[in-house]
């Protein structure tokens, strides 16, 4: 077994302040034993606008943010998911990283799927990502990547599944509204028909005026079991703990065989 960390903020629109937070979920992560720390989507930085939002996006290359996470990451021999913005051409990538215990980023996801509800039109600053990535060996196991409302589409898990994913990550900010009706229903859906771990980083609090976040960060096993359900309260970072028994996710599978009709229906 291994422990994971799963981190829960507030991000704000400056990405200093953000990466304080996160060194402070690091350190914590660090003393309490885990092996990886799971962050939320856009933790480098939520703006008050798009226009704002294009603006704060640099390459991961010169990133401060993200040249940071991975110093510590090798400092601290500790894996990091965290989800950052990328420039495009005119427009920016939702983007969710690995970095391994050695800082490296050793794969990376564009999210499919654009949040347009509401008075939230992620549209308006965002490009969707182009394609599923398949599944990253890791110090906890075999993560398939995705974001946020991508949670509403089960495909990508399903597709992730038969790629051989142990633990599927659904890092988010999800609006209070939203959570409350479907954020558990949503994941432990994902975990039962995947037979994976589900973690589900979140942020919380409110960002900014216009924009509040629902939290409570969560981890399904994959019987579909809530292991953690962080606070939606208050916007302090703090860090729970699961440990990943990847004998008891091949014991579930094993039990509970899901052979898929793909001579009906075709194979995602």
């Amino acid at each position: 077994m291994a422990i994971a960390a799963i981190g829960q903020l507030c991000s704000t629109a400056s990405m200093t302040h953000n990466l304080s937070l996160c060194q402070i979920l690091i350190k914590k992560a660090v003393e309490a034993g885990a092996k990886a720390l799971f962050l939320p989507e856009a933790t480098d930085y939520i703006a008050s606008n798009p226009a704002e939002s294009v603006s704060l996006a640099q390459p991961m290359e010169i990133s401060p943010f993200l040249l940071g996470l991975q110093k510590a990451a090798k400092e601290s021999s500790l894996a990091i998911n965290v989800g950052i913005h990328v420039p495009t051409s005119n427009k920016l990538l939702n983007r969710s990283c690995w970095i391994d215990e050695n800082g490296e980023i050793t794969s990376y996801y564009d999210k499919l799927h654009l949040f347009d509800y509401g008075a939230l039109r992620e549209s308006n600053s965002v490009e969707g990502g182009k394609r599923i990535i398949a599944p990253v060996d890791t110090v906890v196991g075999r993560v398939g990547l995705t974001i946020c409302f991508d949670l509403r589409f089960p495909e990508i898990g399903i597709s992730l599944a038969r790629q051989n994913a142990q633990i599927i990550t659904y890092p988010s900010a999800f609006t209070v509204p939203t959570g409350q009706a479907h954020w558990e229903t949503l994941l432990r859906s994902r975990a039962i028909e995947t037979q994976t771990y589900v973690i589900a980083a979140a942020q919380v609090g409110a960002h900014n005026e216009k924009r509040t976040s629902y939290g409570h960060s969560m981890v399904v096993d994959p019987w579909g079991k809530v292991l953690l359900d962080m606070t939606g309260e208050g916007s302090d970072p703090e860090i729970g703990l699961v440990d990943i028994n990847l004998d008891y996710q091949e014991e579930i599978k094993k039990k509970m065989p899901l052979l898929r009709r793909i001579d009906v229906y075709p194979e995602i």
